[in-house]
């Protein structure tokens, strides 16, 4: 599949593989092509009031990335808050 983001003023597109699927409870996908290699996981476990959702994202920075890993972790973390509070108000409004 292919994803498209902002990431630090910058357009940046992938295309991931799913690599392992278990409807409902786990996703991973890897970028199959893109700036970054990345691996995401999103886990899905039913809790008391709704659905609880991990997502953990791993990467392999090389070159300029590698020296700016620990600027970029932190971006990346922000910019993965507003996505999932931007998900989350959409699912709330449906």
């Amino acid at each position: 599949m292919d994803f498209e983001t902002r990431f630090l003023g910058r357009r940046l597109a992938y295309t991931y593989e799913v690599v392992d699927l278990e409807p409902g409870r786990r996703l991973v996908m890897r970028t199959a092509d893109g700036p970054f290699p990345m691996e995401t996981t999103c886990t899905w476990e039913q809790v008391a009031g709704g659905t609880l959702m991990r997502l953990r994202n791993r990467g392999a920075p090389s070159g300029f990335a590698k020296v700016a890993a620990p600027v970029m972790a932190k971006a990346m973390k922000s910019a993965m808050g507003k996505d999932l509070d931007r998900l989350a108000q959409r699912l709330a409004n449906r």
